[in-house]
């Protein structure tokens, strides 16, 4: 830990930032990039403070958001390590909540990866990005965090070329000593499918917050479920992720711990390595389907990059390779873990803003951005039930419900301080399996 650790954390005032542009929205909040009166740049994420206030109190609502706001920003404030962002300030005013935290500059992982000629990443490459992630979880498993949304959107690159794990709305705390107790029984792997059978009747997840039928039922890829049982390993049952990178474990219901960030880790490496993810299918439950029952296809030769996504990729959770494995594996070995944070010339370093971006978008107010956005979010909210209650209504059985995944774009341009959509990066991800 650093000597800041008990550091208190600076209060931000609105009139005193400059905002420069809307950076992107997320599912809940609205991140802008700012300028501190110390022309210190920083990640402002907005949230609209009746929103929480009201989720805060009514039971109809997702029980979990307010919490996971809050427990966002106890995890920012205790964070101490050169991958992961700072609490620079927080924000409070009658109509917004937010925290400031490090700005970067290299925008995410994703946008680099579809930047490169043949949007595939080289070994060497993917070996620094890898080695950091690896530290910058195990540094989060320490702490009891399971991050659980590990995806190339998360991972911001720093004006340094290091990289930065951000958005920890969707994590959670556990026991800090359960993250590599393994179990030394013979465990009960996910047997390959006889017949792909027709998705029926399914089953209901635990703080899934989506519908049933989204859901494949372990019965039907053939067999019985893993027994993901553990004595002393504690484990939680919310169902969330991001559609293409959630674990098996997390599908099956029946319990989770750290060891589904290793198993992100290896879709992150596949998709740098291949330019696309292992499993998705044409919807939802095709893809659960083949993240369930289908191995990676990894073809070319057997290397050691090969070998290691194997090792994450692997469904059943107490055979997943472990932390300490993962850095004494063939592919990692050449790193030096003790000095690759202290590398001063990263594969990619970005460049500063240009200066007439710094000069500031008078035409943004955060406030009244931020209430846009989320009245529309809401008023789609509302819209959205009562059509699924009308479908209901006129439906008995559980036929094409997952005709679409896309969600409306609540960004719109009725004011003048809102700019469209097409003027902010999209942050908010459709895959995401929290609502």
């Amino acid at each position: 830990m650093h000597d800041d650790e008990d550091r208190e954390i600076p209060s931000l005032d609105l009139q005193n930032l400059k905002v420069l542009s809307a950076l992107g929205r997320g599912a809940k909040g609205v991140v802008f990039l700012v300028q501190t009166e110390k022309g210190e740049l920083l990640a402002l994420k907005a949230i609209l403070r009746s929103s929480i206030e009201k989720k805060k109190v009514t039971s109809n609502n997702d029980p979990n958001e307010y919490r996971r706001i809050c427990f966002e920003r106890e995890v920012l404030g205790s964070l101490h390590h050169p991958l992961l962002p700072k609490l620079n300030g927080v924000l409070l005013t009658e109509k917004i909540v937010g925290y400031g935290i490090d700005y970067c500059p290299g925008r995410d992982l994703n946008s680099l990866r579809k930047n490169q000629t043949e949007k595939m990443f080289s070994d060497d490459i993917i070996r620094f990005y890898a080695a950091e992630l690896v530290l910058a979880l195990e540094y989060l498993h320490g702490l009891g965090i399971v991050y659980r949304d590990l995806k190339p959107e998360n991972v911001m690159i720093q004006e340094n070329g290091h990289l930065m794990l951000v958005d920890f709305d969707l994590s959670t705390k556990l026991s800090a000593k359960s993250s590599e107790i393994r179990s030394d029984r013979k465990s009960n792997p996910i047997p390959e499918p006889t017949k792909k059978k027709k998705f029926s009747h399914l089953f209901k997840f635990r703080d899934s917050g989506i519908s049933p039928a989204d859901s494949v039922h372990p019965t039907e890829i053939g067999g019985d479920s893993v027994d993901t049982e553990s004595d002393s390993v504690e484990k939680s049952n919310s169902f969330v992720g991001t559609e293409e990178y959630v674990a098996p474990e997390i599908i099956l219901g029946h319990g989770h711990d750290f060891a589904v960030d290793w198993w992100c880790l290896g879709i992150m490496l596949y998709e740098m390595l291949y330019g696309r993810t292992p499993f998705r299918g044409e919807n939802r439950k095709e893809t659960f389907y083949r993240i369930l029952s289908k191995p990676p296809d990894l073809t070319g030769e057997l290397t050691p990059l090969r070998d290691l996504i194997g090792k994450l990729l692997e469904k059943d959770p107490r055979k997943r390779i472990s932390v300490k494995e993962i850095k004494g594996h063939d592919y990692l070995k050449t790193v030096d873990w003790d000095l690759i944070l202290k590398m001063p010339r990263p594969p990619f370093i970005p460049s500063r803003p240009a200066s007439e971006d710094m000069e500031g978008n008078k035409a943004i107010d955060v406030e009244s951005y931020v209430q846009g956005v989320f009245k529309v979010k809401e008023d789609e909210k509302i819209e959205k039930n009562r059509n699924s209650e009308n479908k209901n209504c006129g439906e008995n059985e559980n036929k094409n419900v997952l005709g679409g995944r896309g969600l409306p774009d609540p960004l719109y341009n009725e004011s003048k301080c809102i700019p469209s959509s097409s003027s902010v990066n999209e942050l908010r991800d459709p895959r995401r399996l929290d609502r």
